[in-house]
């Protein structure tokens, strides 16, 4: 039958109803707030390209933790701006580094978050890059290595989830054997498992003071025309041993989400990035969108796609407006 016996309006006349057969439903559980860690006391940087966001010395982090997990967000992502860098990215494989420093601090003072430790080197390596060089690329193996070191040292200051983000092969397996060799198994891996080469990480490098002094990263992220081949990159995860994957960005690789979510559903993670965010930003400072009714609008759809989890700079502003 169609029109007049079909009339979809029918389940749109008012917001009870609307919201009965709402197909979409985004909770404050969805979300995860990044945060960056900076050595000091009483240090609070704007980060000028994404306004509300701040590097934040560790007792200011702490009760910036605290308001997170008021809005009602429970997990946070930890991302760390060293006093040193190196060459390799070892300054991050102690116990005393600035992102493990950070998580003892949290613990000690907050009982009910989930704290997830980012894995990468490219905050920590003078020249930008996530890994070791050799003959002017990221060495992979070597750099698997730290990467397994560096985990390790979060597991140990009480890390609740791992997450390495730098797209070298292999590193899950690896780091995976390191947590259950030293008894962490109950420690899950959230895997990077297609980050691609974008465009959109521009304001992340300002904030995470992480950008590549030459050339790019072409040659360990992923191309953006591809999908097949994030297909690979997630089934090899999950099988060295990945609980959750992640997509990143989010926005542009919507299709990516869905695909992972339908052909392997796992948890999938979706990483609502830092350009993304400061569109949003920009284009509301000039009253040319209305930022909150865009900001939901987006971790709606990227929710739609199939992603059980959003890291997005947008969480508790997001998670106030669902608390109304």
């Amino acid at each position: 039958m169609t029109f007049p016996v079909t009339r979809l309006r029918r389940l749109r006349y008012n917001g009870i109803i609307r919201d009965m057969v709402s197909e979409t439903q985004l909770s404050r559980n969805d979300l995860i707030m990044p945060l960056f860690a900076i050595y000091g006391k009483n240090v609070k940087n704007p980060i000028k390209s994404m306004p509300g966001n701040y590097q934040l010395s560790i007792d200011l982090l702490v009760e910036e933790c605290k308001k997170v997990v008021d809005a009602g967000v429970k997990s946070v992502l930890l991302f760390g701006i060293p006093e040193k860098k190196d060459e390799s990215g070892l300054i991050a494989c102690s116990t005393d580094s600035i992102v493990q420093r950070a998580i003892t601090a949290i613990k000690k003072e907050i009982k009910d978050i989930n704290i997830i430790a980012d894995v990468c080197n490219c905050e920590y390596t003078t020249h930008g890059h996530c890994g070791t060089i050799i003959d002017n690329d990221v060495h992979n193996d070597l750099t698997v290595e730290t990467l397994a070191k560096q985990s390790l040292t979060f597991a140990q200051v009480g890390a609740d989830i791992i997450a390495p983000s730098d797209m070298m092969d292999g590193r899950v397996g690896a780091i995976r054997s390191i947590l259950d060799e030293n008894k962490f198994e109950k420690i899950p891996i959230m895997s990077y498992s297609a980050k691609y080469a974008s465009g959109f990480y521009g304001p992340f490098r300002e904030a995470a003071e992480s950008a590549p002094k030459f050339g790019n990263r072409n040659t360990y992220q992923m191309n953006p025309s591809n999908s097949d081949e994030a297909m690979r990159e997630i089934e090899l995860d999950i099988a060295e041993g990945a609980d959750i994957v992640m997509v990143k960005p989010a926005l542009s690789y919507l299709d990516v989400i869905y695909r992972a979510k339908h052909e392997f559903n796992i948890p999938v993670a979706a990483y609502n990035v830092s350009g993304e965010f400061s569109m949003v930003k920009a284009t509301a400072q000039k009253d040319w969108i209305d930022g909150a009714r865009v900001m939901m609008e987006i971790l709606t759809s990227i929710k739609r796609a199939g992603s059980d989890i959003i890291i997005t700079y947008h969480a508790v502003e997001a998670a106030n407006l669902l608390n109304k």
